[in-house]
């Protein structure tokens, strides 16, 4: 039986030193979208208790990059922008990227990044970025 392209992701992704570092999983992935998730935990937080900027940048340009991905093959992220809209506080992060336009070797994708606690969601970042095929 063909491994799935989730399976696969997930794959790719644990073959991620730094995102299995900092917990990142792969929720759902297909054609033109991707959708990643972080539990907190206490290193995750800056000094006043929200979730650093890093890690939920880190957890945007990933996503950006699964979604472009699922288009292009293997990819690098090639530039990314992104706003904080308000403080990441919570029990989950999750990403949720999507492909807005796709060549033969580059790709613009957007990004929501949630903070989720108990039945509250919350919209904390967007972001937009240039995905390239590698090689």
């Amino acid at each position: 039986m063909a491994e799935s392209m989730l399976e696969y992701g997930r794959r790719m992704l644990s073959a991620q030193a730094f995102s299995v570092m900092v917990g990142a999983k792969l929720d759902a992935w297909s054609e033109g979208l991707a959708e990643l998730s972080l539990e907190l935990r206490p290193e995750h937080l800056q000094q006043h208790g929200i979730v650093h900027g890093g890690v939920i940048a880190y957890l945007a340009d990933n996503a950006l990059a699964f979604a472009g991905g699922s288009r292009l093959g293997d990819v690098v992220t090639l530039e990314f922008k992104i706003n904080f809209i308000k403080p990441a506080r919570g029990e989950l992060l999750v990403a949720r990227a999507r492909v807005v336009s796709a060549g033969k070797s580059q790709a613009v994708c957007h990004c929501e990044v949630f903070a989720e606690e108990g039945a509250d969601v919350t919209l904390c970042a967007a972001a937009q970025g240039t995905i390239w095929k590698a090689g």
